[in-house]
């Protein structure tokens, strides 16, 4: 019941958001101002990985009339207070027009930027969130593996802040008070992982660590970590989340 209350005033809110830019827009217009109407949705990769790995979710967002802009940004070279506004900023939403709504489509350590920028910054265009398989409370496959021969090489100094001990960044972060669709993974094609996280998990964080507090809807699907991104079902439940700030569940 809160969560569907909480989706009718975010609805609500943003379609009155809407009618307002809208009117400035048209307004702009008729003054021979440049318009840009579509909203902006900005892709945000997770770790050791590169745009490139988002690339599925943007015809599909374009179809449905969002501008994209699909971040690139080097995640094992810097630590997270640096990589957060680079990505979430720099690279992300000061690429989209002006006048656009903006929201965040991450995986992965994609999540934890959003978060980070956003409680140490205030943003007043921002639209909806969509993380798909955030280590929101942290993974527990860093706490085991950070010592190991090579971790800390490949995956950088944003993987060693990663786990869910005093030094992780996701165990300070607070509740989240913007719409937050949470999409977890519950499947992996690597067991070994997975035997170090609570179960069920998607070889990378376990289902109960990706959940946040605050967030407004939660769905959980039967996919890994490393591709869960790319899933039609899971492209699909993204722009559901977008349009109705929920998921679909008649799926």
């Amino acid at each position: 019941m809160t969560l569907l209350i909480n989706a009718l005033v975010i609805n609500a809110l943003a379609f009155a958001r809407r009618l307002i830019v809208t009117a400035a827009l048209v307004l702009a217009a008729s003054m021979g101002g440049a318009v840009a109407l579509a909203d902006c949705v900005v892709l945000i990769h997770g770790l050791a990985r590169t745009s490139g790995s988002m690339t599925p979710l943007v015809a599909p967002l374009q179809k449905a009339g969002f501008s994209v802009v699909n971040v690139n940004y080097p995640s094992r070279h810097k630590p997270i207070e640096e990589l957060a506004p680079l990505a979430v900023k720099t690279r992300g939403y000061e690429q989209c027009a002006p006048s656009a709504n903006v929201h965040f489509v991450t995986h992965s350590l994609g999540g934890i930027l959003v978060r980070y920028y956003l409680q140490h910054n205030d943003f007043l265009s921002l639209g909806k969130v969509v993380m798909i398989a955030p280590p929101n409370q942290g993974s527990e496959v860093v706490d085991q593996l950070r010592n190991a021969p090579g971790y800390s090489l490949i995956n950088g100094p944003a993987g060693m802040q990663l786990g869910t001990d005093k030094h992780s960044i996701p165990q300070q972060l607070g509740p989240v008070d913007y719409p937050v669709g949470v999409i977890a993974g519950t499947r992996t094609f690597n067991p070994l992982l997975s035997q170090l996280l609570p179960n069920p998990d998607d070889g990378k964080v376990s289902l109960e660590n990706t959940k946040v507090v605050g967030m407004t809807d939660f769905i959980d699907l039967p996919y890994t970590h490393t591709f869960i991104m790319r899933a039609g079902e899971v492209i699909d439940q993204v722009l559901h989340f977008l349009e109705h700030s929920r998921f679909n569940r008649q799926e």
